[in-house]
């Protein structure tokens, strides 16, 4: 049974423009849902927002594999930002438990100081099974968060591996960080996602690791240089530093501002974010579709049927699998 809330969407709407946390933290867990009733609500929601987002901001995705100090960076990165007067939405892309679906680390622990900024708003999202480094509707909460004024909206993916691809299809400026001595330098460039990357920075360069992290930048470099030009016309850089005493920092940020202005002086800014509304029109489209199918009573018995013949060895899976489509 589905549980309808009694909740005022438009009152929502109107405190989460006012910057209301609460509000902005219940819109999300809205779209999140999957909850019918809930899904209505959210729809009636970002409806009601869509001509209130001026989407003045920036959008920056973070990725690297484990280990390569993602949640350090953000928080000292972060805290950078707010000293320059900018408000900062951090979406964090959690690991999921394969049993309960729910986020195995929690980034508000990660980030404690930061999370403690008033200027900043930290929601940390379990991945579940969607693939891309990315939960199901990050790009939802990149919208509320915008809606509520927020300048500058980071996406922290799961980074599981190479396979951050999402991500990219939903910022505006795309962050590798990588650290040396890792051997997945050659695994990085064989996957492709050095290809999408804005900018490489080798984090940890400090103390012993400062020669051998001097040393995968200059490698990163001469890597870069087997790729084709981006449509962007930007020359992705690659630059070290160290989360932990904020080394480089800096110039990671004044390489995103070059990266902003040169984009929307070319009209690629304003062009790719047009280009990745009609990707996820199509993937919404593809959601609703999937979710319409599965939630069909007459699939849903018949789906449960070829199952259990499955079980007894009946049916083959192709069978059960024309038998269930059929079914609609």
């Amino acid at each position: 049974m589905e549980i309808k809330r009694n909740i005022n969407y438009k009152d929502i709407c109107k405190k989460l423009v006012n910057k209301d946390l609460t509000s902005l933290s219940k819109a999300i867990t809205l779209i999140e849902s999957n909850n019918k009733n809930d899904r209505l609500l959210a729809n009636k929601i970002l409806t009601e927002l869509q001509n209130k987002n001026e989407k003045n901001t920036l959008r920056i995705g973070v990725t690297g594999v484990p280990g390569a100090g993602k949640s350090t960076f953000i928080e000292n990165f972060g805290s950078n930002l707010t000293d320059l007067g900018k408000k900062v939405a951090v979406l964090t892309i959690d690991p999921s438990s394969t049993i309960s679906k729910g986020s195995i680390l929690g980034d508000k622990t990660r980030m404690e100081k930061l999370s403690q900024n008033k200027n900043v708003f930290i929601r940390p999202t379990a991945a579940s099974n969607f693939q891309g480094g990315v939960a199901k509707n990050t790009r939802e909460s990149i919208f509320l968060c915008e809606s509520a004024g927020y300048d500058i909206i980071i996406v922290e993916t799961v980074g599981v591996g190479q396979n951050e691809i999402s991500v990219s299809e939903m910022v505006d400026f795309f962050l590798l960080l990588k650290i040396a001595g890792s051997g997945d330098e050659l695994q990085g460039i064989k996957r492709g996602i050095i290809e999408m990357s804005d900018l490489i920075a080798i984090n940890k360069c400090d103390g012993e690791n400062i020669e051998n992290s001097e040393k995968s930048k200059n490698e990163f470099k001469l890597a870069l240089k087997l790729f084709p030009k981006k449509n962007s016309e930007w020359i992705p850089k690659v630059l070290t530093c160290s989360s932990v005493n904020g080394k480089g920092l800096e110039e990671i940020w004044k390489n995103i501002k070059s990266y902003q202005e040169l984009t929307k002086k070319n009209n690629y800014f304003f062009e790719n974010r047009i280009n990745q509304n009609k990707f996820w029109l199509r993937q919404m489209i593809n959601e609703s579709i999937q979710r319409n199918f599965y939630e069909n009573s007459a699939v849903k018995k018949e789906l449960l049927k070829q199952l259990k013949k499955i079980e007894k060895c009946e049916t083959s899976v192709f069978e059960a699998t024309q038998a269930i489509l059929a079914s609609q």
